[in-house]
């Protein structure tokens, strides 16, 4: 399995809006290189075991997780008993 930083997302409707639901993550591959998968991709690729994924927040790591509210998979971090979300408030993805 391989682990990778996500240091961007992609929201559907406004992405300050913390009720809008992600649509996309992203960040650089070793080579510098960038990557994106769909938010449905992501949620594949970890229930496989392809990959794992983290924030990085004001040098604190996070693994992404993946939640279910209503019977709707969705990512998110681990509790980490700081605020703000730290997957919410990444920056917009190019």
């Amino acid at each position: 399995m391989s682990t990778h930083q996500v240091s961007c997302i992609n929201k559907r409707g406004n992405h300050y809006d913390a009720h809008e639901r992600i649509s996309h993550i992203g960040g650089l591959n070793n080579s510098g290189s960038r990557w994106k998968l769909t938010e449905d991709e992501a949620i594949k690729s970890i229930e496989e075991n392809k990959y794992q994924f983290y924030v990085s927040v004001n040098g604190r790591s996070v693994n992404v997780v993946i939640a279910q509210h209503e019977n709707r998979k969705y990512l998110k971090t681990e509790s980490d008993r700081y605020s703000p979300n730290n997957l919410l408030n990444l920056p917009e993805c190019p």
